[in-house]
This record gives C-alpha cells, structure tokens and sequence, in this order.
C-alpha cells in the first residue's frame, strides 16, 4: 500500500501541478473540466502560447511584462503546493482507511484473493449437462447460467439489447428469471483469442473479490458459446463518460477525484495484497466501469497475468491498447506492476485535460496525451523569465 501511495503521490502532484500551470498560461479556466458542464480543453495548436482573443499583443512596458512573469512564476509555485498538499490529504485518506479495513481483510484472505493461478476451466464446464450448479474453489461462488436464460434475458441478443462490445465479443443487458438486470457478456465463437481471455477472466474474476474490481455473477458454456455474466454498471465506462456524447459533462470535479481513488484502490489491491501478485495489463479508461453512484470498478481482464506468469517472458505475447503501454514493455517487453502504474497515470491525465489518451490531429497523424503534455512542459520550460 504505501508503495501505491508513493506512486500516486508522485504522479497526481505532477500532473496537478502541470494543469495549474496549463490553466494559468492558456487561459482555459472558462473550459476547464473542473466544471461539470464544460467541454474537455481544445487541442493546443502549433503556438500554445498565442494570445486569448482580444488580448494585445505588443506595446506593453517591459518592466509590466517581466512583473507579470514574477507574478506568474509565484502563482505557480503556489499553485504547486497547494496541489501537493491536497495529493498529500489524499493520499493520508487511503492509508488511514487502508488500516481501518485491514483486518477485515486479512479475516478474508481466503475468499478475496485465493490463488489467482488455480481457477476453473471452461473446458470442464463445455457442455451444460457436465457442470454443476456453481463453481470455485474457495468460498466465493460462481453461478452457471443456463444458455437459454441469456438468450431469453437479451432477447434473442436483440440488437436493442447491446451494451457495447469490442474485436472480441459483445456485451449485453439482460434481464434474469430473479428480475435482476445484468451484463452479458458473449465471446466470438470460434475466435481462439476470445476463448483465452474467457478462460483467463473467469479464472481470476472467480477468486479475487474487491469493492473496485467488476462482480462476476456466472458464466455459460453452451457448444461454442462463452458467456460472462456481470453486475451491471448503469453508467457504462469512465471512456464513454469523457469521451462519449456528454464529453464528461456528468463528471464533476469530486466525482473524477473518486474515481482516480477507487482505481487506486483496485490497482492497489491486485499489486499488494493478492498472491502472486496480479497485473492487469490492459488498463484503459474503456475498462474502468461505472455504476449509479459512480463508484468505479476495474474489468478486462483477459489479459491479466500473475507477476510468476510474467517473469517468463517468452510465454507472453506482447498486447495492450496504444496510448496505455509503458515505453519499457513496448521497448523490451518487460513486465511488470508498473506497467499498470503507468496506465493509470495516462488515465489521470484523461481525468484532467479531457482528452483521450490518443487523439487524431487534423494532419491525419495522431499524438498520444502524453506527448501532448510533455510538448507543454518543455515550452513552458523554455519561457524566460526575465
């Protein structure tokens, strides 16, 4: 935990400090995603330091010019503190709250997190006929699901009844004979990357259990069909909240303050108090769900290994969304926690600047978030200042 606390220190007080720095030079406070109803900040172009409309340019005394800098410079330094106190408050909040649930944790070590290796086959499970009622080794259970259920429940997997979906599957809601309304999730059948994931997300989503990692509610083996059945998320993902229709008009600034925590909070428990360790490896605004309330829960994990699977490094194929891959597992193909640490800074900053974590400029070539900050940090940097 305090490794995690370190690490989310360390980023969210840059990233605030250079988002106090960005909304003083550019003048972006009218469009600052710190107000629920304002769109995210426009692309920067060629000169981000041009002048707001109406501004004059030249003319103006020197001696006012370099009091101005003085003045900008302090407001900085200021504005640094107070953004390294607050992350400070935070990061305080979660080891005080870490401590209080500590020992409701370690009562239950057995049913949270219980040896992500071992988990239960599909291939066991391929005909409905041959399973049994539940399944899991250790006190958490994991319904079966009749393949008429779902079909009932979707409607057919109606078109009407789509969540979303993605290059492996489609995700449904669904109605079950208990009148709950779930997510249905249906692998491509056929698809032998679509089958690993399944398998891969079953067996860990059936031993591990956290208040800000996805419920997975049963799973369904009918012929060639995988099925993952889940809690329903009713605001879908923190993706289509920022990036969606609403361009995060919904997510005010104590709402996306929340759901960096609470991804803290999962990606902390995977690193820390599973073993072995877990690492996702495919975190992504797109894999952060939402629900009612706006408490956030990690999911996608097919990709998910154990930091033993990890250290064999010719047993796994490189993957991952462009935007999200740490430079050294791109570079060398290295794994480890901190790949996700890395992922969840780029989502930090989505949370700041309202920009996805890739963006297609008008030139037809496309810039990652993180370039586009670093472009920023290196012309403030060479700003004089006298």
């Amino acid at each position: 935990m305090r490794k995690l606390e370190l690490k989310l220190q360390a980023v969210v007080a840059w990233v605030f400090l250079m988002r106090f720095q960005s909304i003083w030079v550019h003048g972006f406070i009218s469009n600052s995603p710190l107000s629920p109803a304002s769109p995210p900040i426009a692309v920067l172009e060629d000169n981000p330091f041009a002048p707001s409309p109406g501004a004059v340019v030249g003319g103006g005394d020197e001696d006012d010019g370099h009091l101005e800098m003085k003045v900008l410079i302090g407001l900085t330094v200021v504005a640094a503190v107070l953004a390294y106190l607050l992350v400070s408050m935070i990061c305080l909040y979660i080891s005080r709250s870490s401590r209080r649930l500590a020992k409701g944790r370690n009562r239950q070590s057995a049913l949270a997190c219980t040896d992500p290796e071992q988990g239960l086959s599909l291939h066991k499970v391929s005909s409905k006929r041959s399973c049994s009622n539940s399944v899991g080794k250790g006190k958490r259970r994991v319904a079966f699901v009749e393949y008429e259920t779902l079909q009932s429940g979707t409607n057919g997997f109606s078109h009407d009844s789509i969540l979303g979906g993605g290059s492996l599957g489609t995700v449904y809601q669904a109605w079950l004979e208990d009148g709950s309304l779930v997510a249905v999730k249906r692998f491509n059948a056929g698809d032998a990357d679509a089958e690993r994931q399944c398998q891969n997300e079953i067996d860990l989503l059936s031993r591990v259990q956290h208040p800000n990692i996805i419920g997975v509610r049963g799973y369904c083996a009918h012929e060639d069909a995988r099925l993952l059945v889940y809690e329903l998320m009713p605001n879908g993902s923190l993706n289509t909240q920022l990036h969606g229709h609403f361009k995060g008009s919904a997510l005010s600034w104590h709402i996306r303050m929340k759901i960096a925590l609470d991804t803290a909070r999962g990606l902390e428990y995977l690193h820390e108090h599973c073993s072995p360790q877990v690492i996702h490896r495919d975190l992504k605004s797109s894999n952060i769900l939402l629900d009612y309330k706006f408490n956030a829960k990690l999911t996608g994990f097919g990709l998910a290994v154990t930091a033993n699977q990890a250290q064999n490094t010719e047993s796994i194929e490189s993957s991952g969304t462009p935007g999200y891959v740490a430079p050294e597992y791109l570079q060398d193909g290295k794994l480890t926690d901190k790949s996700d640490v890395y992922a969840f800074g780029v989502i930090l900053l989505e949370l700041l600047f309202g920009r996805k974590a890739v963006e297609e400029l008008s030139t037809g070539h496309s810039q990652s978030i993180v370039t586009w900050v670093i472009l920023i940090v290196t012309q403030l940097i060479s700003v004089p200042i006298a």
